[in-house]
């Protein structure tokens, strides 16, 4: 009988692929629930992450170093994102597949913890940022209620002020809003309520979309 892993981070990745999946080139430089980040930036450090965390469910050397990772940035995104950031999700999920990728300790962005504690950490990552590009780009959104149920024991376990580099502090939930996904999004430092700021549409643009005016009989 296989060894039941305490999560499955298949389900957050295979959402995350299809996602990519309706991010046109116009969305690069759209905001994100992330402050300061664009959809590039997420992209960005969404390919660190994922190499980060498969070295780390491996045992190997942590890609970023004993310091922390460098910080993500638009420009670094490479041009054939597309075809390499899939692939490196789907390497991370099959990489925490193996049962000895949750034993012992494991190490990724400088930060050396528990092997389950930094697969918790890695899941949440896989569905924080997977809500921060369906929301940037107009996409609907539903985390696995297994992962979610897992991701709030590990939230709700962690500072209400929130931990530098990792979570914001959390968000208050009014009643109508306490749903199992506002609830893991605002333990972790997001604002369900976020929405991309409205685009200005240019007033030439403005004035050609205008219906023509009627003529009077």
């Amino acid at each position: 009988m296989a060894a039941r892993l305490p999560l499955d981070l298949d389900p957050p990745v295979r959402q995350l692929r299809a996602l990519l999946l309706g991010v046109g080139d116009r969305e690069l430089t759209a905001p994100t629930p992330c402050p300061g980040w664009s959809v590039a930036t997420l992209l960005d450090h969404l390919i660190s992450l994922a190499e980060a965390f498969t070295q780390a469910a491996r045992k190997g050397a942590d890609a970023s170093g004993d310091g922390p990772p460098a910080p993500p940035s638009a420009g670094h995104l490479p041009p054939h994102w597309r075809s390499r950031l899939p692939v490196l999700l789907e390497e991370l999920a099959t990489a925490w597949q193996e049962p000895a990728a949750w034993r012992g300790a494991a190490r990724a962005g400088g930060v050396t913890m528990p092997a389950r504690e930094l697969g918790a950490v890695a899941a949440n990552e896989l569905v924080m940022h997977g809500w921060d590009l369906a929301r940037a780009t107009g996409q609907d959104f539903a985390a696995d209620p297994r992962v979610l149920a897992t991701l709030i024991d590990f939230l709700a376990a962690g500072p209400p002020g929130g931990t530098p580099g990792f979570l914001g502090p959390r968000v208050r939930l009014d009643p109508e809003e306490d749903t199992d996904l506002a609830r893991a999004l605002s333990l972790a430092g997001r604002d369900p309520r976020w929405r991309p700021p409205r685009r200005d549409v240019p007033p030439a643009q403005r004035h050609r979309e205008q219906p023509p005016a009627a003529r009077p009989a």
